[in-house]
């Protein structure tokens, strides 16, 4: 019996010490667990999320625009980057002023101790980068940005400044070709540009007066207020110079005031060429550039990059890569034009 009973307790001595056990691990377990929950906590605590500010700078208008910027707020959101949340946007735009109001834009963002600045075109780029060397700039539609010392090089910038560069001086040759091809005995256009000092817009009219002549075109240059009054003068100026067609240099102001220009174009039957796809969309004749927008896309790619820690002198500038020809059959059948089979069979896209 006592050798029985020694046993039993024993026995019963090994089951508590082995219950004791796992009560242990589990409680050393739950230890971990409410450990980690606390810590984690404390971590969101500590570190809320810093909310990073990001500056705008264009030289044209909010409602010109607005296409653009969305495109590039859309393809942030896909990054996780939500405006209110975790990035705050400073709008600046010139409104269609010239490059007068930029500098003082660019030293506001600045002021505001931005962490990033977009911007669109070359003299917001240019006034961006003269305000600061130390916050990042991703420019976007740049036409030389080495020759304008935007960047050291495409493939290694090598400052404050990256981005995507487009590529206006030859696309304004190709503009000229596709209309001499779509316009019957065509000889003289009206160019509208703006009477501003303009370093984007000096290139491209040197290329455009080199193209013409080796086309054998007169280009008739017409200063344009881009005011209603303005845009209307520069329609009548051209049919008193008896042009045959018409074109603006690629700028965005011009871009801004498109539903316009497309709307004269029509009122004074004049056939047109523009530099994106957009003017069509108003119902413009045609058009031949890059997809502006898919540029403000990819800009995002580096906006998150840089705000992830990524330095702008490490990371190459992007050159376009998607262009597009569309001709709208609707606008030549209001203004009489008979668009030859050769030229519709270019484009990538006909509205009929």
């Amino acid at each position: 019996m006592k050798t029985l009973f020694r046993i039993r307790f024993f026995a019963s001595q090994s089951d508590n010490r082995k219950s004791k056990i796992q009560d242990r691990k589990w409680v050393g377990l739950f230890a971990i667990i409410v450990a980690l929950a606390v810590c984690g906590a404390r971590g969101n605590a500590q570190q809320p999320g810093k909310i990073f500010r990001i500056g705008f700078l264009d030289p044209s208008t909010a409602s010109g625009s607005a296409v653009f910027w969305e495109a590039l707020r859309q393809e942030l959101s896909k990054l996780g980057w939500i405006e209110g949340k975790n990035i705050a946007i400073e709008y600046r735009f010139a409104e269609n002023k010239g490059p007068e109001p930029l500098p003082e834009l660019a030293a506001e963002l600045v002021r505001l101790k931005v962490d990033l600045i977009v911007t669109s075109g070359t003299p917001p780029a240019l006034a961006a980068k003269n305000a600061t060397t130390a916050i990042p700039i991703v420019m976007i539609n740049i036409p030389d940005p080495v020759g304008l010392g935007l960047v050291a090089s495409l493939a290694r910038p090598g400052g404050n400044v990256t981005g995507l560069s487009s590529l206006p001086q030859e696309l304004n040759t190709k503009r000229l070709e596709i209309l001499k091809d779509a316009v019957p005995k065509l000889a003289r256009i009206g160019l509208l540009r703006r009477p501003v000092v303009n370093v984007g817009q000096d290139l491209q009219l040197k290329d455009l007066r080199l193209a013409a002549l080796a086309l054998k075109l007169k280009l008739e240059e017409i200063d344009t207020q881009l005011d209603a009054t303005g845009l209307e003068n520069a329609f009548q100026t051209a049919k008193q110079k008896q042009v045959n067609a018409i074109m603006t240099t690629a700028l965005f102001s011009f871009f801004a005031e498109r539903k316009r220009i497309v709307e004269l174009a029509g009122k004074y039957r004049l056939p047109a060429i523009y530099t994106r796809k957009e003017y069509v969309d108003e119902g413009g004749l045609m058009s031949y550039g890059e997809d502006v927008a898919d540029q403000y896309r990819r800009a995002a790619g580096y906006v998150d990059k840089i705000l992830k820690g990524a330095k702008p002198a490490d990371l190459p500038v992007q050159q376009a890569t998607k262009f597009e020809f569309v001709i709208n059959l609707n606008a030549a059948k209001q203004i009489g034009l008979t668009i030859p089979v050769r030229v519709l069979e270019r484009a990538n896209r006909v509205i009929r």
